[in-house]
């Protein structure tokens, strides 16, 4: 019986890929599925909050620290000049949910140059870590962020390259679809985090700017889908399987016999 898919084909790759994620996003539904990816979910709220306090770092303002906590919301704490423009508010804000997209397209093109595979899992490994001893500043995040850190560095250390491969795209694809996992606080004005009541990402830049923030929600989800898309366009592309047929000297004479008739 002929495979519908081909062993090592982009179709495979692909679909091993978008299988592993949405078993991520879906195992919660499930009994005791919370338990089992919410190493998973740190991570995201962590890609998330990140983004949030790498563009203050970029707006020349102070990013103080990043408080994850035990439902998996979290929090990036910045102290940003009084006149801040609205522009840059609205930069900062739409940092959580763009970042992690940025950083996840980065990985995935990673992916498509095998040198930069074990690279890219130790650079993510001591960002993590990094960002633990810098900003991290709550019991969640201090004891699972080091485990995750540790688990990517095994994982460039001594795994064969095939499985470095995937850990690179799926650390992609979970950066980049983090906030599928909170999908209603994108489209949600206000929510409660830490037991306080604030903006949510897309209400700050309805406030800085203009548009409802359900539009910059749309336009949030529509760039990030073109960025990941074309990701994994180039990553993933079947002429990347194979090295290109070397070209002869242009002294070279080629014959070729054509079909019989």
């Amino acid at each position: 019986m002929r495979a519908m898919v081909e062993p090592g084909s982009q179709a495979e790759q692909v679909g091993r890929l978008l299988l592993a994620v949405f078993a991520v996003l879906a195992l919660p539904a499930l009994p005791f599925g919370t338990y089992l990816t919410y190493p998973f979910a740190i991570l995201t709220t962590w890609f998330h909050e990140m983004g949030h306090g790498l563009t203050v770092l970029a707006f020349g303002q102070e990013f103080d620290r990043l408080v994850i906590y035990a439902n998996g919301s979290g929090v990036a704490e910045s102290r940003v000049s009084a006149d801040l423009s609205p522009l840059a508010s609205a930069a900062i804000a739409a940092g959580g949910p763009l970042g992690p997209v940025v950083a996840g397209a980065l990985l995935i093109l990673a992916s498509a140059r095998a040198r930069l595979w074990r690279p890219a899992l130790w650079a993510v490994a001591g960002a993590i870590l990094v960002s633990v001893l810098a900003y991290v500043r709550s019991p969640v995040g201090l004891s699972v962020l080091p485990l995750v850190a540790g688990g990517l560095a095994l994982i460039a250390w001594k795994a064969p390259a095939g499985a470095a491969r995937f850990t690179l795209q799926f650390l992609g694809m979970l950066g980049a679809l983090s906030m599928l996992r909170d999908f209603n606080y994108l489209f949600t004005e206000e929510a409660l985090i830490g037991g306080r009541r604030i903006l949510s990402d897309t209400g700050q830049i309805e406030a800085a700017l203009f548009l409802p923030h359900w539009v910059w929600a749309a336009v949030i989800l529509v760039v990030s889908a073109l960025v990941i898309g074309g990701a994994l366009k180039y990553a993933l592309a079947e002429n990347r399987r194979w090295p290109p047929r070397p070209r002869p000297p242009e002294n070279t004479l080629q014959f070729r016999r054509g079909p019989r008739d």
